[in-house]
């Protein structure tokens, strides 16, 4: 079966946080039923999904195209104006690695609500990645709708003397005026310095039928109405079109869609899951491993809590077989770096009188983590299993559950960061999705619905956390829901949400006003 003619360059996924909302997996399935051979995901300043995108696209057959929409800082000196967007996609490693790099810097070196990147930095990052000018929201279009021409060519100049043949001009066809007037300006600068063109649909939602329950997202996000015009908005031509839709839109411009293919075709990297890295401890005794390191600590330590009870040589024997036994698995599973890390900055807390809990989960079970004074349990008493934290038949990384006092946790960071580099430690982030009973009464604020009649239908929803109901199962098993859907039909849209909702981050992020 022969591949299809265009291929989708510009997709937003559910981690263009509050914004897009195209599940990764939905992606890949679209983009191998429209017999795609290659799709691009492009979120706004972040590579959340990235890993999760590969691996989707790959079990479907369809070639990832690894890429990020970095916002540009506003031209303008009006306050709070919005960043205007580019779009990267990595070619090689060499354009993940600075890819990464540059999503990175955003977040750390501007407002993380909408990161930005200057041009200098854009620069100096360019190696391995083919810069697309951002279509109607990019600063190309921009300045050519504010009729700055002069300064949209030298724009163009520098950053075709940096990127060379990796400078792309993306056309938009969205249906809105603007971009029927811009763009034979467009065209004739692309034209002027020799550049190619491409064009892409700048998807936020799967389907045509879709695009109200988006709009209701957005206005979630924003804190907004849908009565509301002055708001950031798309239209209602933002989704995951088919390649001859595609096609009949550009019929005038056909290489612009051949030129799709093209950038595929010059994109061959995926990211690879890797094995957890793992600073050396500082704590390594000298002429010693990490695992006899490990073996000295707990058994000293276990000596230590000896001290405080009063036990036979019988039950010691049977502590210290018990401690041999795990630091065995321990080592025979390669983790003895990782409980000398977790153990030496929790010590370092507790001897700077920074409150420890002490230890929750499956980690509790681990006599080897109470002997290292990681946990504050002796799992012996109440007959606590170590395999259900660390089982040599089941290889994962282990993970204590640990918590410090809220306000010296900083401190914990701090000396963490100092002792193993900063460039060795981060913070990880989860997250949130739109629940069942949350959707509704958000959906019914945006909508304007009195707030008692969205109260009755969203406490009718059953509220499990450990196993949260969809809005479709909770209507299926509710006959009042069924009912109120049957006979009062509150809003065409409002009944969408069961499906068209579903995996929607529950994030907001500020979004830029730009139509």
């Amino acid at each position: 079966m022969a591949h299809a003619d265009f291929v989708h360059l510009r997709v937003h996924s559910a981690y263009s946080l509050s914004q897009g909302a195209i599940r990764v997996p939905d992606i890949a399935a679209k983009a191998q039923e429209m017999r795609m051979p290659a799709v691009g995901m492009t979120d706004s300043g972040n590579l959340f999904g990235a890993l999760e995108f590969s691996q989707y696209c790959a079990k479907a057959g369809v070639q990832p195209i690894i890429g990020c929409q970095i916002g540009l800082p506003a031209r303008n000196d009006k306050p709070g104006a919005p960043a205007e967007p580019i779009v990267l996609l990595a070619q090689n490693e060499a354009g993940l690695a600075n890819l990464q790099f540059l999503s990175s810097y955003g977040f750390q070196h501007s407002d993380p609500a909408d990161p930005v990147v200057g041009l200098d930095t854009l620069c100096e990052k360019s190696e391995g990645l083919i810069l697309l000018t951002g279509g109607t929201r990019g600063p190309l279009f921009q300045m050519l709708a504010e009729g700055q021409k002069e300064e949209a060519e030298r724009w163009l100049e520098r950053l075709a003397g940096v990127f060379g043949d990796r400078l792309v001009v993306e056309l938009h066809r969205h249906g809105l005026a603007v971009e029927k007037a811009v763009e034979p300006g467009v065209l004739g600068l692309a034209n002027r310095f020799g550049l190619p063109l491409v064009a892409t649909n700048e998807c936020f939602f799967p389907a045509s039928d879709l695009y109200e329950a988006h709009d209701a997202l957005l206005c979630i996000a924003q804190g907004r109405t849908m009565a509301e015009q002055e708001r950031f908005r798309v239209t209602s031509e933002h989704w995951f079109k088919p390649p001859e839709m595609m096609r009949a839109l550009f019929a005038d411009l056909p290489e612009a869609c051949d030129n799709t293919l093209e950038i595929a075709r010059r994109c061959a990297i995926k990211v690879e899951t890797r094995s957890p890295l793992l600073p050396i401890c500082p704590k390594v005794r000298e002429g010693a491993t990490e695992d006899q390191t490990l073996r000295a600590m707990a058994h000293e330590g276990l000596e230590q809590r000896f001290s405080d009870m009063a036990l036979d040589e019988e039950t010691k024997a049977r502590y210290q077989a018990r401690l041999t036994f795990e630091l065995d698995i321990i080592s025979k599973m390669g983790f003895p770096g990782y409980f000398m890390i977790v153990a030496d900055f929790i010590q370092w807390a507790k001897a700077h009188d920074i409150p420890v809990g002490p230890g929750r989960g499956s980690g509790a079970g681990s006599l080897a983590a109470w002997a290292l004074t990681i946990t504050d349990i002796d799992p012996i008493p109440f007959n606590l299993l170590f395999e259900r934290f660390l089982n040599p038949e089941r290889v994962s990384m282990p993970d204590f559950d640990i918590d410090f006092c809220q306000d010296r946790r900083d401190e914990v960071i701090a000396y963490v960061r100092g002792e193993y580099g900063a460039d060795r430690v981060a913070q990880i982030i989860t997250f949130g999705k739109l629940q069942a009973r949350a959707a509704v009464r958000d959906v019914g604020r945006v909508l304007g619905l009195p707030y008692g009649m969205v109260n009755r239908v969203a406490e009718l929803i059953p509220n499990n956390p450990a196993k949260p109901v969809t809005l479709k199962e909770a209507i299926a098993g509710e006959p009042k829901l069924q009912e109120m859907r049957d006979s009062m039909r509150l809003c065409a849209g409002f009944w969408k949400l069961p499906s068209s909702l579903k995996g929607f981050s529950a994030m907001p992020a500020p979004m830029p006003q730009v139509w």
